[in-house]
């Protein structure tokens, strides 16, 4: 091979390229990890109704870690997704020195049971709210089913101005709604719209006219309701509301 002068030649050019793209390597992570490349700016985006000054602040100091070219960007998402109202977060940097973060919050739609709220994408969460928001039960796993429901029955219910303070859906998939005023009515599990909307059309002729208010209303009757007034039993099938 010593007597190859070409063969000599390649190897040589071989090592020197080598040796080239070692050095660029090593001069690229000596610029990546520099000081003198950190995040001077972060620029927060979004409509924040929860998420205040102070709990980004928080999460700048103590989780954001590295140089704009080093920072862990899923880490560093997690972190801001932590905050009890922040339901997801866009990092993007921007040349030389910017982070920007754009943050939705979650839109609380009601409380789940007593151990959370709902968005009104129907995903629970984890906070703490002062607003007079229903309540919405149901299996566990249902939470959208539920909201879903929820925003169907709130929206029949408008014509009639009342609206649904607590909604349970049962294991069963049967529906169960306490309206504002204390009036509960029971719908079923079948032709759910349709029981509602039947209702809805007798409401103002007729159950909005009682001389005392009713406090229970079965609408699982296929021509009729069943009423039940304070301190009495419930209105015979033979006698019900049509």
């Amino acid at each position: 091979m010593w007597d190859k002068p070409q063969l000599l030649n390649w190897l040589a050019n071989l090592l020197i390229g080598f040796s080239s793209l070692l050095f660029l390597y090593a001069a690229v992570l000596v610029v990546v990890h520099s000081p003198l490349f950190p995040v001077r700016q972060i620029k927060v985006e979004g409509s924040l109704s929860h998420v205040t000054r102070e709990q980004l602040r928080y999460i700048v100091k103590n989780e954001l870690r590295g140089t704009f070219f080093t920072l862990d960007l899923n880490k560093t998402r997690a972190a801001f997704e932590k905050l009890p109202w922040v339901r997801q977060v866009t990092l993007r940097r921007r040349w030389p020195d910017r982070l920007d973060v754009t943050i939705e919050e979650h839109v609380a739609l009601a409380r789940w049971g007593s151990v959370g709220l709902l968005n009104t994408l129907g995903e629970r969460f984890d906070a703490a709210s002062n607003d007079a928001l229903p309540v919405l039960e149901g299996p566990e796993g249902s939470e959208a089913e539920v909201a879903k429901g929820y925003m169907a029955f709130r929206d029949q219910l408008a014509g009639i101005a009342r609206k649904p303070s607590r909604v349970w859906l049962s294991a069963r998939r049967a529906w169960r709604l306490e309206l504002d005023r204390n009036l509960t009515l029971e719908i079923g599990r079948d032709n759910v719209e349709g029981r509602l909307a039947r209702f809805v059309e007798a409401y103002p002729r007729s159950l909005a006219n009682l001389a005392t208010p009713a406090q229970y209303i079965d609408l699982r009757y296929p021509n009729g309701f069943a009423v039940r007034m304070p301190n009495t039993n419930p209105t015979k099938p033979g006698g019900k509301v049509t």
